[in-house]
């Protein structure tokens, strides 16, 4: 059954358990992010090092995998690379009901991260195949904003039943929703058969071409550099109200973040498909800039919603703009290389941004440190233009024709 290479609208049946599928699986993540901390402290009488660490194992598996993930997905088909590191991820997620050391989670942790690696790689060229062709830029945008839901439902899922239950019931509550997920999973038809006739035969060594897709490099680098500043967003928000006694007011910063995102995105989707994509990614850019130089002058909660609002349309526009880019930016059969690549580059920055906005916060304080994210998103504009501007036009000028 040729479903996948049929579909002639977006919100078909196969789309939308994808969709479903992605939203579960990123609710469970940014759950887990946010409450593991609290969990490592509270219940197994750990430190905060050790709750970084265990965050920090997650991210080091993930990127040491990401390269290989594309690979993976070629060899053994998009079916079974996609339903077997799901189920895999899936009998990990109960495997927390058991914990009971710092040791035994933080070995659960690197190995979890191994098989998010794999299936958050092939999850896009799965989506990808039930988007029609002339509406990409609009179908990605809408499977990508369900990633960027899961970072609003996560932590508020999981801060809500901490408040009324214990840990464990959390975990089983979440485990449970990633056995939805995987129901979903299975009721999505994939076919490998025509990926795999166009991929040539290859030989029994290992290639750098096997491992990275060098036409993505470019439009990967701009989000190395566009992870590198929102990180300082993802990993001191919180920190950073506290200090302004706005805490309160932090989970309404990522529904706002999440509601504006939601908002423009039919628009977003349809200029993509029908004007290109720097008509898009320029205002983004600039949108996201602006967004935290006004992050940076923090007093009020207003001035936290506004900058939510900005950065919510902004970095909530780029990112599944970038990885639309790279996907058009080559052949069918090498989608999972170029995803496996784009996003190794994206973790590698979140991860970077991580360190070094902590580094820089200590020497500058928040205000400063938001003010150089709004000057190096700026930067990354320029880098957008000199670097991936002309590839972008050809890629478009050979589709029209």
């Amino acid at each position: 059954m040729k479903l996948a290479l049929c579909v002639d609208k977006l919100w078909n049946r196969a789309f939308v358990f994808c969709v479903l599928n992605n939203l579960f699986l990123f609710t469970y993540y940014f759950a887990l992010l946010a409450i593991l901390p609290v969990y490592i402290m509270k219940d197994l009488g750990g430190s905060i090092q050790e709750a970084g660490l265990a965050l920090t194992l997650f991210l080091i598996s993930s990127i040491m995998v990401r390269p290989f993930s594309g690979l993976i997905s070629e060899k053994i088909g998009k079916k079974l690379s996609f339903r077997g590191s799901e189920i895999l991820f899936v009998l990990f997620a109960f495997s927390y009901l058991w914990i009971d050391s710092m040791w035994s989670l933080l070995l659960m942790r690197f190995i979890h991260g191994i098989w998010f690696s794999i299936l958050t790689t092939v999850t896009v060229p799965v989506a990808n195949e039930f988007i029609p062709e002339h509406r990409k830029g609009e179908g990605m945008g809408y499977f990508v904003m369900s990633t960027n839901l899961g970072v609003v439902f996560g932590p508020l899922l999981a801060l809500t039943i901490t408040q009324y239950a214990s840990f464990t019931v959390l975990f089983a509550i979440l485990s449970g929703l990633m056995t939805l997920g995987f129901i979903f999973c299975l009721c999505i038809p994939i076919d490998d058969e025509d990926s795999r006739s166009l991929v040539e035969p290859s030989s029994s060594r290992l290639k750098v071409q096997d491992i990275i897709e060098f036409r993505v490099l470019s439009v990967g680098s701009v989000a190395l550099l566009t992870a590198f500043s929102y990180s300082s967003v993802m990993s001191f928000i919180a920190a950073y109200t506290e200090t302004k006694q706005l805490m309160a007011y932090t989970s309404t910063f990522f529904l706002v973040f999440a509601c504006s995102m939601i908002l423009v995105r039919p628009w977003v989707g349809r200029w993509f498909d029908q004007k290109g994509a720097s008509v898009v990614i320029y205002p983004s850019f600039i949108l996201f800039a602006i967004g935290l130089a006004v992050l940076s002058q923090l007093n009020q909660p207003w001035v936290l919603w506004l900058s939510a609002v900005l950065i919510g349309i902004g970095y909530g526009t780029l990112f599944p703009c970038l990885q639309t880019v790279a996907i058009q930016s080559v052949a069918k059969q090498r989608i999972g290389h170029a995803i496996s690549t784009y996003f190794t580059l994206f973790d590698l920055g979140l991860a970077v941004g991580s360190v070094f906005m902590g580094i820089l916060i200590a020497y500058w304080g928040y205000a400063m440190t938001y003010l150089f994210c709004a000057m190096m998103t700026l930067v990354t504009l320029a880098v957008y233009r000199l670097k991936v501007v002309a590839k972008v036009v050809s890629v478009q000028q050979e589709g029209e024709h």
